[in-house]
């Protein structure tokens, strides 16, 4: 635990002695404590009492995103990057009415598998007290992927920096009357988590989804990936938006820094850093504009609103465009996990030297 400056500066010794040690308790409740709804798996939690970098990954990806057994090919692969980056991979989801932070193989197969369930969740912030207080009409427990927001909640209830993952959602374009913005946004307004993604996907309203961000409180900030000056945020698939970012970020050590100052003033924003999906993977932005195009068409005439829009229009984008998308999609996300435990390394560096000079 951190010992944070504001509180030692401003507050009498013993004031400042039973803030930080409280904080400290409570801190260790939460690595420590599982509960019959709540579970950190024994690695994640060591290597959390350990200040060893962890990094979350989350679920829909999998039970959402991708057919089975593709999704569990895809989980293997990306827990397999946090581990050779120096990472603790943390895999979050909700399997048989229990939320689990570090989802072994084998209960990430039981998960996965499932994809195709009609009864298989899609979880944010509103929809833990149903998936793990509740039964379907047959008495069974749900499971559910974790989106963006979701796995949020979760890393941070269990101590998690860092979250790594593939697109962040935003607001929908004509969002104006539909009022449709993802709950990813607000999360990141309220939950001290970093995120790093590929921009948000592209098939949403970029200027208003930043302008949203703004607002929530949460640094925006774009990896420059070898660029100089100005970059743009990314549109998922593409490098390109022709939306600046809000900041440019020159390497993982600048991005930990971030977060490290982030905290050390308690901030309780989340983060948002965006990392460009590789070049050689980049599709064409007006090939993409035209697939999404089609795909919003068809999402409007098959009434797919709420949380089954982002589904079924990635779905049709996939129509659209061949396996060219989802070869570029598989590509942005491994280097989001790549980047996003560089990032994990170097902040669990800062903090130990934080906790030496204490």
């Amino acid at each position: 635990m951190i010992r944070t400056p504001w509180i030692w500066n401003n507050c009498s010794p013993r004031l400042a002695h039973r803030i930080f040690f409280q904080s400290s308790r409570v801190q260790q409740r939460q690595i420590s404590n599982n509960s019959r709804i709540f579970q950190i798996s024994p690695e994640v939690r060591q290597a959390l009492s350990d200040n060893r970098p962890v990094v979350a990954l989350e679920t829909t990806i999998y039970t959402h995103g991708w057919p089975y057994p593709d999704n569990l090919s895809l989980a293997s692969d990306l827990s397999s990057l946090v581990r050779k980056n120096g990472g603790v991979p943390a895999t979050i989801g909700i399997l048989n009415g229990v939320a689990h932070v570090g989802l072994g193989a084998d209960e990430l197969d039981q998960l996965v598998s499932r994809a195709k369930d009609p009864q298989m969740m899609k979880i944010s912030r509103r929809d833990f007290g149903f998936a793990l207080g509740s039964r379907d009409v047959n008495g069974k427990a749900f499971n559910g992927g974790t989106t963006i927001a979701g796995t949020m909640v979760l890393a941070h209830m269990a101590g998690i920096e860092v979250f790594a993952t593939g697109g962040l959602g935003g607001v929908h374009r004509g969002a104006e009357t539909t009022m449709d913005v993802s709950a990813d946004l607000t999360e990141l307004g309220r939950t001290p988590v970093a995120v790093i993604s590929s921009g948000c996907k592209a098939f949403l309203d970029i200027p208003r989804t930043l302008e949203y961000l703004e607002t929530q409180g949460v640094a925006v900030g774009t990896f420059a990936d070898g660029r100089e000056g100005g970059v743009d945020f990314p549109a998922f698939w593409t490098r390109e938006s022709g939306v600046p970012s809000p900041k440019v970020i020159r390497d993982e050590q600048e991005a930990a820094e971030i977060i490290h100052a982030h905290h050390l003033l308690g901030l309780q924003s989340g983060l948002h850093f965006a990392n460009p999906i590789p070049e050689r993977h980049s599709l064409s932005k007006d090939v993409m504009e035209a697939a999404i195009y089609e795909a919003l068409d068809h999402a409007k005439v098959a009434g797919a609103i709420g949380a089954a829009a982002t589904p079924y229009i990635l779905n049709k984008i996939k129509e659209v465009t061949g396996d060219n998308s989802v070869t570029a999609n598989r590509a942005l996300v491994e280097g989001n996990v790549n980047r996003g435990t560089k990032v994990a390394v170097a902040l669990s560096k800062l903090e130990a030297d934080e906790g030496r000079q204490r």
